[in-house]
């Protein structure tokens, strides 16, 4: 007999969960001050140009929420090659007053088309070592589509629209 089989067979279908527990009277137990669906947590878009060392894990931790089940991250990192020639770091640089007013743009047109909760945009300035992130793009939405299409959408959209140049240092 397969394991499957053993694991078919010795499942009770008699057997039936409570949807949720026993109401005891008199006990101890005092439900939460509020429920979650009466709290609104605020929408938030974190915009940061920075020379610092970018943390994936603190990108995607800002964008967590309790009404989310679904954060995307998009992080672009320096490769080491760029049309035949080895590359050791890029160089990036931006018109920061345009640059940051671009991305609140992009932030308020993924809020348009999708229903996202916080969206952060990170970008690293200055030399940027091989395989170390540039850029680090994180939205939390309730579901996976939302934030997926929304991130596909904001590095798309900030390739082409906001004044941020790269050089290669070769």
């Amino acid at each position: 007999m397969s394991s499957l089989e053993i694991s078919s067979s010795s499942f009770n279908q008699e057997t039936k969960l409570p949807l949720s527990p026993p109401l005891v009277e008199d006990s101890a137990f005092e439900p939460p001050g509020k429920d979650i669906n009466e709290v609104e947590e605020e929408s938030k878009d974190i915009i940061k140009f920075t020379s610092e060392q970018l943390s994936v894990d603190e990108v995607s931790q800002l964008v967590i929420s309790p009404f989310c089940g679904a954060i995307s991250l998009f992080v672009g990192t320096t490769r080491n090659n760029f049309e035949g020639k080895k590359v050791i770091s890029l160089e990036y640089e931006a018109y920061l007053p345009m640059a940051e007013n671009e991305v609140r743009k992009i932030c308020s047109d993924i809020r348009q088309k999708w229903p996202v909760k916080h969206v952060a945009v990170f970008h690293r300035l200055g030399l940027v070592p091989v395989s170390e992130a540039s850029i680090i793009i994180a939205v939390s939405s309730a579901h996976r589509t939302a934030s997926l299409e929304a991130v596909s959408y904001a590095i798309d959209t900030l390739k082409a629209k906001v004044p941020i140049w790269k050089k290669p240092v070769f």
